[in-house]
């Protein structure tokens, strides 16, 4: 499989999903927006990633690079290609399919759980997901689910956390490849962003939980990438 990603800022990479990617023995390549605008043909890839950054979806003024990647966005929608998107990501999706990203009553930073909308649904990808799970979290904004898409994900700080649309486009606003070198790597680009709040973590706590859940984390977003693909 073809696989392509969309990096925003440099410390905030693949994190886990490169080992995945490895172990499955895809190709992989990337654009890396903040280094120079280089989109791959539709035709080329299987399956893209988008991943997260500390810019808004509305800030094409100050990133032009931005109305290319949401053009892109929505051409590899509309040609059926696997799509997941994660913070920045999710919201990106969630805008090209028409919804709107808006400030969160929270700025939720750290490892907080997420729980599974309870529904009879029958997305294989979303029985996957577990019912409750701590999961890392690095976010000021929120994305109305888009028309026709599932949700099935919500956190005491944030109702929206994930939504499937069509079976094929997957967004998730919290970060379930975050190991400790891409925890430590945000942390370090984000400092500034640890201020007391209801739902933000000092950087010890951020720290030490990485170490206790990303396992856990890792393996759902294993279990979800395989699904997803197949």
């Amino acid at each position: 499989m073809n696989i392509h990603f969309f990096q925003h800022v440099e410390f905030e990479g693949l994190g886990i999903i490169e080992n995945w990617i490895r172990n499955n023995h895809h190709n992989l390549t990337a654009t890396k927006f903040y280094s120079k605008l280089e989109l791959p043909e539709i035709n080329e890839i299987d399956f893209l990633i988008i991943m997260g950054g500390h810019m808004s979806v509305y800030d094409d003024n100050r990133y032009y690079w931005l109305k290319y990647e949401k053009d892109f966005i929505e051409r590899a929608i509309k040609h059926n290609k696997k799509i997941l998107g994660i913070c920045l990501g999710a919201q990106l999706l969630a805008v090209t399919l028409g919804a709107k990203v808006h400030k969160n009553d929270f700025k939720e930073i750290g490892w907080f759980p997420v729980k599974k909308i309870l529904k009879n649904n029958s997305e294989k990808i979303i029985e996957v997901f577990p019912d409750e799970l701590n999961v890392f979290h690095w976010h000021g904004e929120t994305f109305d689910i888009p028309y026709r898409a599932v949700h099935f994900a919500y956190s005491d700080a944030c109702r929206n956390q994930g939504f499937l649309y069509n079976d094929n486009v997957l967004a998730l606003q919290f970060h379930l490849e975050s190991n400790i070198d891409l925890v430590k790597a945000l942390v370090n680009g984000g400092r500034d962003e640890l201020v007391s709040g209801d739902f933000i973590q000092n950087e010890k706590m951020i720290l030490d939980k990485t170490i206790e859940y990303e396992y856990d984390t890792n393996k759902v977003l294993f279990k979800m990438l395989d699904v997803f693909l197949k």
